[in-house]
């Protein structure tokens, strides 16, 4: 039987009268499997993975964090350490977990120190992550030996100027603080001796010992040895005084504002993750964050509340890096 030219059309568009409402079904059904995933989430223990060794101050605000939000949440959370790679490996494993809300990635600044410290990153520290909230906010402190015949910045540069390469200056590699060091090196000009650790904490008995003149640090690290005269206090990176040292002045204060930079911790998720899943987590958090009771365990850890959405933690993110890559620049550091 001969076929007419019309008749393929009809044959189409009976098939299309067949196939579009199954399609139409099929399309709604996931979409209400994707709504009702997402409406009671979470369904299952939730990761925490922390690019950071135990004891670290983004572990501490981890698992500082952890019972708060399994409250608010009524769903079990475990925090995961995965150190190693300047905290890549941890994160590169955030990046490419599903997107389902149940891992998330527990950072700080090393997530946006990475692009400026390494060559070959095999993830987009923007693009490969869904930013969720952040939960607290530190500054670091300036801090220089008894030994050191200055009592505030402008004496520090003057002696420091009168006397180069005698002052010995700590920190831990790839951290904030070698970074935000350079950045003062670089605003006032001194030159003193760079003497690198594998941590932080590796610089305090040469610190006290004599050997390291100069250090900055997390207030809440060195604020009993400030208490106790075994460091002196010459400046706080943060935009107001800490009320723990509230006679020491802001970089600010004392001239220096493009030094206004301090450490964060927050939650990030895998690319893709549900937009309605990003919501929750950070109205939890940020609920959480804005207690009483964790208010008050923030200020014993030296952290303060820090309030904000996917956006603004993006932004943060997206601001650091910028920051982070002049001040490496200026300072001759090159991606390993």
């Amino acid at each position: 039987m001969a076929i007419s030219m019309s008749e393929p059309k009809r044959i189409r568009d009976l098939l299309g009268a067949v196939m579009l409402p199954t399609i139409a079904v099929v399309g709604l059904n996931l979409i209400n499997a994707a709504i009702a995933r997402d409406e009671t989430y979470p369904g299952k223990l939730i990761k925490f993975v922390v690019p950071l060794t135990p004891g670290s101050p983004i572990d501490a605000l981890a698992r500082l964090t952890e019972p708060h939000l399994k409250a608010r949440l009524g769903q079990s959370i475990v925090v995961e350490n995965r150190a190693g790679g300047g905290g890549t490996i941890a994160t590169k494993a955030v990046a490419t977990a599903a997107p389902d809300g149940y891992t998330l990635l527990f950072t700080g600044a090393i997530h946006t120190l990475a692009p400026v410290l390494f060559k070959s990153l095999d993830y987009d520290p923007v693009k490969d992550f869904a930013p969720v909230a952040t939960v607290g906010s530190g500054s670091w402190v300036l801090v220089v030996a008894p030994s050191v015949p200055a009592k505030s910045i402008q004496e520090l540069v003057a002696y420091a100027k009168a006397n180069p390469g005698k002052l010995n200056w700590g920190y831990g590699v790839n951290t904030g603080p070698q970074l935000f060091g350079e950045m003062f090196k670089a605003a006032t000009g001194i030159q003193v001796a760079d003497i690198s650790y594998r941590g932080g904490a590796q610089v305090l008995p040469d610190l006290l010992a004599g050997r390291i003149q100069m250090n900055f640090a997390t207030t809440s690290t060195l604020l009993p040895l400030i208490r106790d005269e075994k460091l002196r206090a010459l400046a706080v990176t943060s935009e107001a005084r800490s009320p723990d040292l509230p006679d020491v002045p802001t970089m600010a204060e004392v001239g220096l504002p493009r030094l206004t930079r301090g450490f964060w911790g927050g939650l990030l998720a895998p690319p893709g993750t549900p937009t309605a899943i990003v919501s929750k987590l950070n109205t939890e958090i940020n609920r959480a964050v804005k207690s009483t009771e964790m208010t008050a365990s923030l200020a014993k850890l030296g952290f303060e509340p820090k309030i904000s959405s996917p956006r603004e933690f993006g932004a943060l993110i997206v601001d650091e890096i910028d920051v982070w890559s002049e001040a490496a620049k200026a300072a001759g550091i090159k991606p390993e």
